[in-house]
This record gives structure tokens, sequence and C-alpha cells, in this order.
């Protein structure tokens, strides 16, 4: 069967701006990255600060913490990326001039906010409660203590949950060919019909995804172990936290 396989199929020439399937598939990755790094940067500061509200003993912010989680965890993604697609420009008119990129990482941002907030959240409630009395007794504010003492401990305590968080959201950058950003499964869906070489095209993205994927995974785990403090809580919550995945 490896001998009907026709690898040489990516020097062959798509037309348009690219002078390979090579160099096509190569670009496409390069939008497969950018949508997710550029929605993990949506995703990671807003998550966190919906799940430190969440802590918090106010049921004002509790109720719209909560609120945020429920309505962007439970929407089905690729349903959220149309409304933002088709229903958010005509409700608000000047969203129809903003890039289809910023609206794929606005939807996949918000989706993933709302899981990363659920992680932090049980990061801070894995954190013995007296290291933040500890740090209002010494005088600190709540901004304070949750900037010095909670927060470094808590990503210290999520960091193998966040791993997963950061691999799904390569995976599910692939919800953008549907607004036509031109990234890997969109390259893959017309390389294919263009060439009818589908098992070669497929095998190749299945092999970036994977990359992509296996990179974050080793790069993170470089993190965990750089930022571990010995004999800390986060050494004995792991399993507790990737339990609530």
């Amino acid at each position: 069967m490896m001998a009907n396989w026709y690898w040489k199929v990516f020097l062959a020439v798509p037309g348009g701006s690219y002078s390979s399937y090579l160099q096509w598939m190569i670009s496409a990755w390069g939008w497969t990255v950018s949508v997710a790094v550029c929605s993990m940067m949506v995703a990671l500061p807003l998550g966190s600060v919906i799940g430190i509200a969440q802590s918090l003993n106010l049921r004002l912010l509790n109720a719209i913490s909560q609120s945020w989680i429920e309505l962007f965890r439970n929407i089905p993604l690729i349903l959220q990326v149309f409304l933002w697609y088709q229903v958010m420009p005509v409700l608000i008119p000047s969203l129809q001039r903003v890039p289809n990129f910023a609206l794929i990482v606005a939807a996949l941002g918000l989706y993933t906010s709302a899981r990363i907030a659920v992680q932090v959240f049980s990061g801070i409630r894995a954190l013995p409660h007296g290291q933040k009395s500890a740090g209002l007794a010494l005088g600190l504010s709540t901004a304070q203590c949750y900037w010095y003492v909670v927060m470094p401990m808590a990503y210290r305590i999520i960091l193998p949950a966040l791993t997963t968080e950061m691999m799904s959201i390569i995976k599910n950058s692939s919800v953008a060919f549907a607004v036509s950003i031109g990234e890997l499964t969109m390259f893959a869906m017309q390389a294919q019909e263009e060439t009818g070489h589908g098992v070669e095209i497929y095998l190749a993205v299945t092999a970036l995804y994977t990359v992509s994927a296996f990179s974050v995974n080793r790069l993170m785990r470089f993190i965990e172990q750089r930022t571990q403090i010995p004999g800390s809580v986060s050494q004995n919550t792991r399993g507790v936290v990737g339990a609530t995945h």
C-alpha cells in the first residue's frame, strides 16, 4: 500500500501565491499556531480573573463568574464561532470591520477562558486557607494577597491542567476553517480536493498537529519543573485538579 502513496504531491504547484503544497501547508500551520497562541493570550488572563471572582465571598461576583462559566462552557464551540461571525456583526455593526482572525480568536478565547476559570478556582481552593489569612494578617490588601501569595501557588498547582487546555486549544483552532481562516484543517480539505491524495495530506496535517501538541506538552513540563517548590501543595494536588477537568 505504501508503494501507492505519492509524497511528491507536496512539491506540486497549487497555483495562487504558493509555490508548492508544502509551502501552503507550512503557512497553514503558522495560522493554526497564531490562532492558538492569540486565543490563549485572551483566555488565560480572562479566565484567571473569572476564577478569582468565583473564589471571593461576594455574591454578585460569584453570580457573574458562574454565569460566565456556564454560558461559554456549555455552548458548542462551533456555534460560538458562527455567533461571532454571523450574529454579533449584526447586533454590533462596528464588528463588520473586524477581521475574521480577530473574531475566531474572540470565540476560542472566551470559550477557553471559561474552562481555565474552573481550573484557577480549583487551584485556589486547593491552597491551605491559612496562606491567604497570613497575607491579610501581614497587612496586605485582598488584591495584593492574591497577587503575591495566592496566585503564584495556584498557578503551580494547575500547571498540569493548563497544559491540557493549551494542547486542546491547538486542536480546537481547527474550527477556524468555518470562517475561512487558512489553517491546517482548511488546507487539508482544499488540498485533498485538488490533488486527490487525501491520505498523504491528512497524514501530514495530523503529524503537524501532533508536533504542535507535543511541543506544548514539553514546554509546559519544563516550566512545571522549573517552578515547582519541593514539598509544596502542588505536588500533592495534581490529581485533584486534573480530576476537575
